[in-house]
């Protein structure tokens, strides 16, 4: 008998160390993995706006928590309000673990509304987790003396939107079905920042769907300088600082039981703020590795002096709060849903067309160069670098008249950008080299 509590001892002790020794080893392989393949941290967004900011700092701090501590790049793919970069995620993109990507917060909801734009069911994404709940708010610029809630919503106010399936373009239509509202829409702006180039230019008056931490990180100037009026705050709750601010909540303004039934849906995505995924197909052992890296890194003393620096909100939320969020959502009762949905894409005889973005001419010498040639700075004769991003397919470029390649420009050539305006995507870029 003393024997076998012997042998028996020794084989649990034998296999207590072989399933020690596993794990290990896939420890070890998770860190092969990613320290070989690196992780290309896509963004739905274009450069400059708040997911911009969010996924940049993210990424810079992200790489030391991941096993391998793989090089993470960050790299722009906006359109249609992050749903092309979603479709690329969940169907195009590797589903290894070396691909992640942070999209829309109201991604599910336009799921379950039936946008045929989306090609994908969000409750197989694995939600990597989210840097923020977010607020978003309606604004109108200083010049148009649109100064209450009152006159946004019943005087036509022109509002601009990005793709049709973005919030600047759908929140409005809620407003005006929901609430009986009067809002023109201007969309088909390529970005946010196109938005406030419009509005800066008279083309609209307003935006009704901006993040309130993307105005304190992107524009706070125009808040100092009272460039914009913040009339309105959307979301399941309350933020404090527009509280005190005085600015009216959404949720207040519904009319009856049913309306705040259909808000309540189409506000809840707010809550997950800024979601990062994972696509469906990578596997479990990396998938948590990539949320407990996550996790750490809200925590990581470097990231969280980056986020105070760049003044930057922080409420994280983890992946696991964001996956049961999302598989709420997507539960929610077919007649709140089909209500919801209407809400979201009725017009009635709301005024709506295509935005028709002006371009801009800046010229000067090349700066700086990344990533061959995908983005390059000038400086202007004032001083100020700017920069834009040059596509391969979409951007004309030509060297001395003649057709060129983004690869062969050089820092020191003179060249002229004819864009929508700083940061953004170049229609032409003309060089010369002498």
């Amino acid at each position: 008998m003393v024997v076998l509590r012997t042998m028996s001892r020794t084989c649990l002790m034998g296999a207590a160390i072989f399933c020690a020794l596993i794990q290990t080893v896939r420890a070890e392989t998770d860190a092969e993995f990613f320290k070989k393949k690196g992780i290309v941290f896509h963004i739905g967004y274009g450069v400059g706006g708040g997911y911009d900011a969010y996924a940049r700092a993210l990424a810079h701090h992200l790489s030391r928590h991941v096993p391998g501590k793989p090089k993470i790049r960050p790299q722009n793919r906006p359109g249609a309000g992050s749903m092309r970069l979603a479709n690329e995620l969940y169907n195009v993109l590797p589903q290894d673990g070396s691909a992640i990507g942070m999209i829309s917060r109201s991604t599910p909801a336009e799921v379950l509304f039936g946008n045929k734009l989306a090609k994908f069911d969000p409750t197989k994404f694995n939600w990597l987790g989210s840097t923020n709940n977010e607020v978003s708010v309606c604004v109108a610029w200083h010049a148009t003396g649109i100064k209450t809630l009152d006159k946004y919503l019943h005087g036509g106010t022109l509002v601009g939107g990005t793709g049709s399936g973005s919030e600047t373009s759908t929140y409005p239509k809620v407003i005006n079905n929901v609430l009986g509202a009067n809002l023109k829409l201007v969309f088909g702006y390529p970005t946010g920042t196109s938005i406030n180039l419009a509005m800066e230019r008279g083309e609209v008056q307003g935006r009704c769907s901006w993040s309130w931490t993307s105005i304190k990180t992107s524009n706070a100037q125009w808040l100092r300088e009272n460039k914009i009026n913040v009339l309105l705050q959307m979301s399941t709750s309350k933020h404090p600082e527009l509280t005190e601010m005085k600015v009216p909540w959404i949720m207040d303004l519904a009319k009856d039981k049913r309306s705040r039934q259909i808000l309540t849906l189409i506000f809840a995505s707010q809550a997950m703020g800024r979601p990062i995924v994972a696509p469906p197909g990578v596997p479990e052992n990396r998938v948590k590795a990539l949320r407990a890296a996550f996790d750490a890194t809200m925590k990581d003393e470097a990231f969280l002096k980056e986020v105070r620096d760049r003044k930057l909100e922080l409420a994280s939320i983890s992946g696991v709060e964001v996956q049961s969020l999302v598989t709420d959502i997507m539960q929610t009762p077919p007649d709140v849903v089909q209500a919801a949905k209407e809400a979201t894409e009725k017009t009635g005889g709301m005024f709506i067309k295509k935005a028709k973005v002006q371009m801009v001419e800046h010229s000067g010498p090349v700066t700086k160069i990344r990533k061959g040639g995908r983005t390059i700075a000038i400086k202007l004769k004032n001083g100020k670098e700017v920069m834009a991003k040059v596509s391969g397919s979409r951007t004309a470029v030509t060297l001395d008249g003649k057709k060129g390649s983004r690869k062969a420009v050089k820092v020191g050539m003179s060249c002229t950008f004819t864009y929508p305006g700083a940061g953004q995507e170049a229609k032409k870029l003309d060089c010369r080299t002498k």
